[in-house]
């Protein structure tokens, strides 16, 4: 379609360009040209020198220059002859062609679309239409990956992931701010939740070895129908600032795992604040030391199991007791009967979420 429009453009300048003027993509080939006879054919032209620069390269009485986005180019502008008006001439082609490939990308590109989907910038109605329309498949099943970069953003990072996943009509890396970047990948709809987070996991590796760059990387559900998309973004979000409070030890969360932590975000923090002040005495939480919580985090690891516990922690099971006679003292909860260790357990988190104060989505 975008060589269409720049052979309008083409064939609108050759009658004030008495030269031969075209297009060629990223392997040489012509795919636009004032001589129609010469489209399809393969140009013997040293091709990364060309689109590495900004500049016009000469080539067999040949300019070129490239066009449109400075960081990856996928066109180039080219005339017969290497004098001063020509380049001059090439120069004007290029900002023409530019402006049209512009306007063609905001108005057709799929990953534009697919953007202001997950960041609900188009109605409902309109995106069966507009999926229609760019011969988007509606029917596939996807899951948004995000990626927040941790350490100052270099802009060659989108180019690494956009490499991992060079299919752009199945996969689509999408620019959300400064520090986040989107992934959105078209999987199998029965993929297991332990394949994404390998994926997760090579991107991971891929920035930390290529830019020594930390990341956290968080995992929607998998969505079948371009509708969805935004749901699946939604949740990669939660996910992230989730795995913020709860999971502060990895950095790759998927929100089919965050378990009770979800239900703990979603919740008013003046209901949080409610709940702690019924279930503990005044300021007595605050009078647990960092050996007494630790403890309790063993605990409950070794499944309230007092023997298993005491040896874990290299310490007599008379110790033990002792502790928890003394937490059952200070906050009303004894942590050896199931129901008072669910509760101290929920409460514990509400606490460390309300100390977060995370985003809300």
């Amino acid at each position: 379609m975008s060589n269409r429009l720049f052979q309008s453009v083409i064939h609108q300048m050759r009658e004030a360009v008495d030269k031969t003027i075209g297009v060629i993509d990223e392997t040489g080939a012509v795919i636009s040209c004032s001589d129609l006879s010469k489209i399809g054919e393969v140009r013997n032209v040293n091709t990364s020198a060309i689109f590495s620069s900004n500049a016009p390269v000469v080539s067999e009485n040949c300019t070129y220059q490239s066009f449109g986005t400075h960081v990856h180019p996928e066109c180039a502008a080219f005339i017969e002859g290497n004098d001063e008006l020509s380049k001059g001439y090439l120069g004007m082609l290029c900002v023409s062609l530019s402006s049209i490939k512009q306007y063609y990308d905001e108005k057709y590109d799929r990953s534009n679309f697919v953007k202001n989907i997950i960041l609900d910038n188009i109605l409902p109605g309109d995106i069966f239409l507009k999926a229609r329309e760019l011969h988007f498949n509606n029917e596939a099943s996807r899951v948004v990956i995000l990626i927040r970069l941790l350490d100052k953003n270099d802009v060659f990072v989108y180019d690494v992931i956009q490499n991992l996943f060079p299919d752009k009509t199945k996969d689509f890396v999408i620019n959300i701010s400064e520090s986040d970047i989107a992934l959105v990948k078209e999987v199998k709809s029965d993929i297991d939740s332990k394949d994404l987070e390998k994926l997760a996991r090579s991107i991971s590796d891929a920035l930390t070895s290529e830019f020594y760059t930390h990341s956290l990387i968080s995992i929607g559900t998998t969505v079948t129908g371009v509708k969805e998309l935004a749901r699946s973004f939604k949740e990669a979000q939660v996910a992230l600032e989730v795995g913020k409070v709860f999971d502060t030890e990895r950095n790759i969360v998927s929100y089919e795992h965050l378990g009770i932590a979800r239900l703990i975000y979603q919740l008013p923090t003046t209901l949080c604040e409610m709940f702690l002040k019924e279930i503990f005495k005044v300021g007595s939480i605050e009078t647990l030391d960092q050996e007494t919580l630790f403890t309790i985090q063993r605990f409950f690891e070794n499944n309230l199991n007092v023997s298993e516990t005491s040896r874990k922690l290299f310490v007599h099971r008379n110790t033990l007791v002792y502790r928890l006679e003394k937490i059952k003292k200070l906050t009303g909860l004894d942590l050896r009967e199931f129901d008072d260790a669910i509760v101290f357990k929920v409460a514990l988190m509400v606490k460390k979420y309300l100390d977060a104060n995370p985003v809300k989505y």
